[in-house]
């Protein structure tokens, strides 16, 4: 009998009446992207098992995007409108994802026994080796907000040469004084945890207008089933240490960073104290305006388009067009910079649509932006 012989043979698709090469690349693409819903893993780590997902595939010499949510959410409910934002497919398609779930915040989480000790912040941060090495990743860019954001910079003060960026919103470094303290009980009596949550998530303007975002996250909060570990995951972030950054100290964030924050939210004083202790080189402040206490929920188009300036800044994605603030009829950029923490000077500059992309400042200055 005559030996079989493995013969290769390559599928042509053929392109649809009046479709060309090109047009027929990005409906190909399209489908990709809609049929990529991501693969779940879990993976057991000194302090528990920890759920996170993973999206795309891994591209050579280029880090993981790992994201991590805020207290009262999860991965879907606070980065699915960034991420599913039409100008972010072309920063997704080129590099990998893995959003993490906080223990008992995936979506189905069985609540914890009674008793149970949750993690605290640094352990959740000394989580993140182990997904790391079961994926075989070498580095990330860190994308966290409010608590989760806290974890990523815990994670990246003790692991600097992991991590090449990090895009925090709403961070609060410091833990909560006497002060803090005090009021977080006087509201516990007479607030309930879902909205004690949600003071912590939006502005009280957010809150006082009701909108349907309101009443989507209110109603996710307020109803869900693993309710009892979201309060535990409230408690360790109110019982956060302080990271003690310090500008030109020995603690301090070694990386590139973009600080992100609303206009009138809550965390917005704690934002520009965190940026008054890091490294004016290497930091990006970005005040959005109209976008209250979740700028990836409420703008993002305008996170999206600041998240392109970023990477290209650390030499990714330098091709990139960038095309939402460029169309806006009006860029405002403030550069500041401080030697004893304060906004010793700054300058306004403006530029109009035609004047095309914003321009990166004079190096050495926190540079501050306001969409």
């Amino acid at each position: 009998m005559a030996e079989l012989q493995e013969v290769q043979i390559t599928e042509e698709k053929p392109l649809l009446p009046g479709q060309t090469p090109e047009t027929a690349k990005e409906a190909e693409l399209a489908a990709r992207i809609l049929l990529d819903q991501g693969q779940t893993h879990s993976v057991e780590t000194p302090y528990g098992s920890v759920t996170f997902t993973v999206y795309g595939t891994p591209k050579p010499k280029r880090p993981a995007i790992l994201t991590y949510h805020d207290v009262g959410l999860n991965y879907k409910s606070c980065f699915q409108p960034l991420f599913q934002f039409g100008d972010m497919q072309e920063i997704i398609q080129n590099f990998v994802r893995v959003h993490v779930d906080a223990p008992g915040m995936e979506e189905g989480a069985p609540v914890f026994p009674l008793g149970y000790q949750y993690p605290s912040l640094d352990q959740l941060a000394d989580m993140i080796p182990c997904i790391l090495q079961y994926l075989n990743f070498s580095t990330i860019i860190g994308v966290g907000v409010g608590a989760g954001a806290y974890i990523l910079s815990r994670y990246a003060l003790n692991h600097p040469d992991t991590v090449e960026g990090l895009v925090l919103i709403n961070i609060d470094p410091n833990a909560k004084g006497w002060m803090d303290w005090a009021a977080h009980k006087l509201t516990g009596l007479t607030s309930s945890i879902p909205e004690m949550i949600l003071g912590h998530l939006f502005s009280q303007e957010e809150l006082s207008g009701n909108s349907e975002l309101i009443q989507k996250y209110r109603n996710i909060i307020t109803h869900a089933p693993n309710l009892d570990n979201i309060e535990l995951y409230w408690n360790s972030y109110n019982n956060r240490r302080d990271l003690n950054l310090e500008r030109g100290g020995d603690i301090t964030l070694k990386c590139p960073v973009m600080l992100v924050v609303g206009d009138q939210a809550p965390h917005e004083d704690a934002v520009v104290e965190c940026n008054s202790k890091l490294d004016p080189t290497q930091t990006s402040f970005l005040k959005m305006a109209d976008s209250g206490g979740q700028p990836q929920l409420t703008q993002p188009g305008k996170l999206t388009e600041a998240f392109k300036y970023f990477l290209q800044g650390m030499g990714y994605m330098a091709s990139s067009c960038m095309t939402r603030l460029s169309r806006s009829r009006t860029a405002s950029l403030t550069s500041a910079a401080s030697i004893d923490g304060n906004r010793s000077r700054s300058r306004t500059l403006s530029q109009s649509s035609e004047s095309g992309a914003l321009s990166s400042g004079p190096p050495g200055h926190t540079m501050e932006v306001s969409c």
